[in-house]
């Protein structure tokens, strides 16, 4: 029940504050959203298989994401950010589609 009650208090917080990213940490948005669901999908499907760890969570989570944001940092700095940035979306995405095909053949027993 926290969870929700934080999803909830976070949504409306965002929709009242209405934050804005600053300008240089726009392109690594996208990857950490992405690199974010990777590992909610993950958690999720730990969960169905019952081997879930909230701090095996924690750590993919934040780990994702700073390694996402690294990858497309350092292919910034070398001038080739968008194809690092289109190989770790293709990465974490095969990642994404693994962990709910998973997750589908657990709920529907197919």
């Amino acid at each position: 029940m926290i969870p929700v009650i934080g999803l909830v208090i976070g949504i409306v917080a965002g929709f009242l504050l209405e934050p804005t990213v600053p300008v240089y940490l726009q392109p690594y948005l996208p990857i950490a959203v992405v690199a974010a669901l990777d590992a909610l999908f993950g958690g999720l499907r730990a969960l169905l298989d019952g081997i879930f760890d909230d701090r095996v969570f924690l750590v993919s989570f934040l780990s994702n994401v700073l390694v996402a944001g690294f990858i497309v940092f350092l292919g910034d700095q070398l001038g080739v950010g968008s194809q690092l940035s289109t190989g770790v979306v293709v990465v974490l995405g095969i990642r994404i589609f693994s962990n709910v095909a998973a997750i589908r053949r657990h709920i529907f027993k197919a």
